[in-house]
C-alpha cells in the first residue's frame, strides 16, 4: 500500500452488526441507519451501499449536504435529513428528493412554496420533544403543529419522531418518554391523524427499550451499534457486535536514543536509559487525539507499545523496549485487534475523557479508508480518488 496511515472499515462487521438489529426488533419494523457525519468517520457512500444492500429501509443525515452527497453517489433509498433546516435549504431538499424534519411552520411553509413552484411533492417527519430538550416541537403543542404541517400543499406527512437522551442510563426516565409518544399518537389517532411512519429508538433505545421497537412503533434509528459499538457499558452487554473500523499506520522510523534524551514538545517525557523509539506516521491531524500524550498504547506484533512525549499533529513516538524485534515498515494498530490483543475505542474514549463516538467521528479526511470484505480489499477512498480494488464498485 502507498498509504502509511489508514483505517480499515470492515463490511462484514457491519452486515453483522445490521442483523443484529433485526433481530432485536419484531418482524415488520423498518431500520433507518444513521450514517451522519460521513457515517460516524466511516464513509458514508460506501456504508450506505453495504447497508441498503443488506435491506435498511431508510438513511438517516444530519444535513442537506450529507444527503446531496448520497444522491450524488447514486444511492436512491429514502433519506431523511434528521437535524433541522434551514428555509434557504428547501428548494434543494426538493431537487434531491430528501425528506426532512419539519421543526417549525416557517420551514413547512417554505418547503411547500419549494414543491409548488417545482411541481414536486416532498415527504416530511415531525420531531417531538418528550425530553431531549434539543430540537422539535413541544409535545404539549404537537397536535396543533401536526395537523398544520398535515394541511400543506404537496406536504407529505411521512414520519413522526422523538429522540431519547437516556436510553442507555435511565430506562424509566425513557418509558416516560414512550408512554408520551404513545399518548399523543392516539390523541392525533382520534382527531383523524394517522402517520404512517413512527419511530424513537436510537442504539440504546433497540439495545434496552424493547417497547421503543413494538408497535405501534415502525421504525428504528440506529447508528452507533451498527459500527460495533455502545452507547454506554451498560447497554448491549448482551449484543453480539463487531467493532467495524480499526486504526492503523506503520513504523516510519526507528531512533536509538540515549538516557536522558527529551522525547517531543514540552520535554514531557525523558530516556531513562538507552532505548529504541518508533516513530509513527499519525498524530492529532489524523485524529489520534494529543489527549493520549503519554498515556495511550499502540499494538506492534501483537505487544503493546506505550505512547511517549506528546502526540503531533503528523507523527506520535512509541516505546518500542517491550517490543525489541519491531521492524520500520511494521504495522502499528492505533485502535483495532492485532494478534490475540486489541485496544478498543472504548479504551482509547476513556483514556481521553471522553465518547466513542467522537473517537471515530474524529478521525480526518487525510486518513485513507479502506474497504474489507471476506478478507480481500475492495476499494479504498483518499484525499484525491474513490479506487475499486475488489468487485464492489465504490462512487467516483
Amino acid at each position: 500500500m502507498e498509504f502509511s496511515t489508514w483505517i480499515e472499515i470492515d463490511l462484514d462487521a457491519l452486515e453483522s452488526n445490521i442483523a443484529e438489529v433485526r433481530s432485536r426488533i419484531q418482524e415488520g419494523v423498518g431500520v433507518i441507519l444513521v450514517v451522519k457525519a460521513d457515517a460516524y468517520g466511516h464513509g458514508a457512500v460506501e456504508v450506505a451501499r453495504t447497508a441498503v444492500e443488506s435491506g435498511v429501509d431508510m438513511l438517516g443525515v444530519a444535513t442537506l449536504h450529507e444527503g446531496i452527497e448520497l444522491r450524488q453517489a447514486g444511492i436512491d433509498a429514502p433519506i431523511l435529513i434528521l437535524s433541522p433546516s434551514m428555509e434557504n435549504e428547501t428548494g434543494a431538499i426538493v431537487e434531491y428528493d430528501l425528506s426532512c424534519s419539519v421543526q417549525s411552520l416557517a420551514i413547512g411553509r417554505a418547503l411547500s412554496r419549494a414543491c409548488v413552484e417545482r411541481r414536486k411533492k416532498a415527504t416530511v417527519h415531525v420531531e417531538v420533544d418528550t425530553g431531549m430538550g434539543r430540537s422539535g416541537v413541544l409535545l404539549e403543542e404537537a397536535v396543533p403543529f401536526v395537523s398544520a404541517v398535515a394541511k400543506l400543499p404537496e406536504i407529505c406527512l411521512e414520519g413522526l419522531f422523538t429522540h431519547f437522551p437516556s436510553s442507555d442510563d435511565d430506562p424509566e426516565f425513557t418509558e416516560t418518554q414512550v408512554d408520551s409518544f404513545l399518548e399523543l399518537l392516539a390523541t392525533l389517532e382520534r382527531k383523524g391523524l394517522s402517520v404512517p411512519l413512527r419511530h424513537a429508538a436510537n442504539s440504546g433505545g433497540v439495545l434496552g427499550v424493547p417497547h421503543s421497537a413494538e408497535s405501534p412503533f415502525n421504525m428504528v434509528r440506529p447508528g452507533l451499534m451498527v459500527y460495533g459499538l455502545t452507547p454506554s457499558p451498560a447497554s448491549g452487554a448482551d449484543a453480539s457486535l463487531r467493532q467495524v473500523m480499526s486504526f492503523k499506520s506503520r513504523i516510519a522510523q526507528i531512533r536509538e536514543l540515549p538516557a536522558g534524551h527529551p522525547v517531543s514538545y514540552g520535554r514531557t517525557w525523558r530516556t531513562s536509559s538507552e532505548m529504541r523509539m518508533g516513530v509513527v506516521p499519525a498524530g492529532y491531524g489524523h485524529g489520534y487525539s494529543w489527549r493520549l500524550s503519554n498515556k495511550g498504547e499502540v499494538l506492534v506484533r501483537g505487544k503493546r507499545a506505550p505512547v511517549i512525549g506528546r502526540v503531533t499533529m503528523d507523527v506520535t513516538l512509541i516505546d518500542l523496549r517491550g517490543v525489541p524485534d519491531a521492524s520500520v515498515g511494521d504495522e502499528v494498530v492505533l485502535f483495532g485487534r492485532q494478534g490475540e490483543d486489541e485496544v478498543s475505542v472504548d479504551e482509547v474514549a476513556q483514556k481521553v475523557g471522553t465518547i466513542n463516538y467522537e473517537v471515530i467521528c474524529g478521525i480526518g479526511k487525510r486518513v485513507t479508508r479502506v474497504y474489507v470484505q471476506s478478507g480481500r480489499t475492495i476499494g479504498l477512498r483518499t484525499l484525491t480518488e474513490r479506487r475499486v480494488v475488489g468487485r464492489r464498485h465504490l462512487p467516483r
